[in-house]
């Protein structure tokens, strides 16, 4: 299963999987007008894949086929401040502090 790999000119770390290069016609308007102009980043063949870097190999190739695209969104930013908030309560349920 041959796939292309495009990059978001406007969104960091986002990644539009499309089933044939430069075909965007199952991709939903709305989303491309977010997307932006799509930079190709490379074609893979998904049957010789055990695992992607950043997305599900299965989840991928679900969506392809029955939706023609897969979007790869970025990780969730960590909020360490809410860590820290966090871990500083329970030392204070504790009696740590």
């Amino acid at each position: 299963m041959l796939c292309a790999i495009y990059k978001s000119a406007r969104k960091a770390q986002t990644y539009l999987f499309v089933n044939k290069r430069d075909d965007f016609s199952s991709v939903p308007e709305g989303l491309m007008k977010t997307f932006g102009t799509p930079n190709l980043v490379t074609l893979i063949n998904l049957a010789t894949k055990d695992k992607l870097a950043m997305a599900d190999l299965e989840k991928v190739k679900k969506n392809l086929v029955e939706k023609g695209f897969y979007l790869q969104l970025p990780p969730p930013q960590e909020d360490l401040l809410k860590e820290h908030k966090a871990a500083m309560v329970a030392s204070k349920e504790q009696g740590e502090l």
